[in-house]
């Protein structure tokens, strides 16, 4: 005798995941972005105290500093979306422009705004007591990247990817 399987018994079969991977199937271009952003993070501590010769893991979760976790994150999701859909489609094209956008303002606006927020605290700290803003909190001076900076970040984004692809 045939046996007839139903709409209701195939999917009732097939829908129930066994592991949350089934739930959230691995997106490498996704995974590779974080993980090269976890680890430019992780690496500003060792970066600052080779630098500086302090330990300072507040540097973690600040902008600034090397490598750029901007550009290292950027570059992992262009990279990683070239290698597993391949560099002529539309999502590795936007992915580049992306990277270029936010690396050249890494390396420019952004540079430039701090090396700005630092002046402006070095003429504030010269006000007098009685000066309105003489008591004004520190502007944050730590924006933006040295193109070294960047390009570390970026080849750090490369790197993570590459060896996030080969993994698999």
């Amino acid at each position: 005798m045939d046996e007839v399987i139903t709409a209701a018994d195939a999917t009732s079969s097939s829908s129930s995941p066994s592991s949350p991977a089934a739930l959230f199937p691995p997106n490498l271009p996704l995974l590779s972005a974080f993980l090269a952003f976890a680890i430019a993070q992780f690496l500003k501590v060792f970066t600052t105290w080779y630098t500086e010769k302090k330990w300072d893991s507040k540097r973690m979760i600040g902008s600034g500093g090397m490598p750029s976790s901007h550009s290292a994150t950027v570059t992992a999701l262009a990279v990683a979306i070239g290698l597993q859909e391949g560099t002529g489609g539309p999502t590795f094209a936007i992915a580049i422009v992306l990277a270029c956008v936010v690396m050249y303002d890494a390396s420019g606006v952004r540079l430039h705004a701090g090396r700005q927020a630092e002046l402006l605290n070095q003429i504030v700290c010269e006000f007098p007591p009685e000066h309105p803003l003489s008591n004004s909190r520190p502007l944050r001076d730590s924006l933006g990247h040295t193109p070294l900076q960047v390009l570390a970040g970026a080849m750090l984004g490369c790197l993570v990817a590459y060896l996030m692809k080969n993994s698999n």
